[in-house]
């Protein structure tokens, strides 16, 4: 299980956290899709709907890949990893939770009358 540990800061003396990998830790995949948005590039995880952006693509998948880590650092630290990965369809095999397969990815439009 990926876990958070307490660690100090000596001048502020407060709380930081500082992530580590405790034994038994996991992997977790999933599907990015990437698209523009005005000047931005918007990375999006799928099917865990964890979402960032940059000014490039690459930018937009690097930033999103600490944000999906964090996410999922938080739940773990929470206790809810396995629920939240469920909730999002994942299934666990062995040592790595699998998302769920995409059968497609279409684009419709639909006309409104407001």
């Amino acid at each position: 299980m990926i876990r958070t540990r307490q660690t100090s800061r000596a001048r502020s003396g407060k709380r930081a956290r500082r992530p580590y990998r405790a034994k038994g830790a996991v992997t977790v995949e999933w599907t990015t899709h990437v698209f523009r948005e005005g000047n931005q590039y918007v990375a999006h995880a799928m099917p865990i709907d964890v979402m960032s952006s940059a000014a490039s693509s690459d930018a937009a998948r690097t930033a999103l890949e600490e944000a999906v880590r964090l996410f999922l650092l938080t739940a773990a630290d929470a206790g809810t990893l396995t629920d939240v990965l469920e909730e999002c369809g994942y299934t666990r095999r062995d040592d790595a939770w699998k998302s769920p397969e995409f059968v497609a990815v279409e684009r419709h439009t639909l006309a409104l009358t407001v």
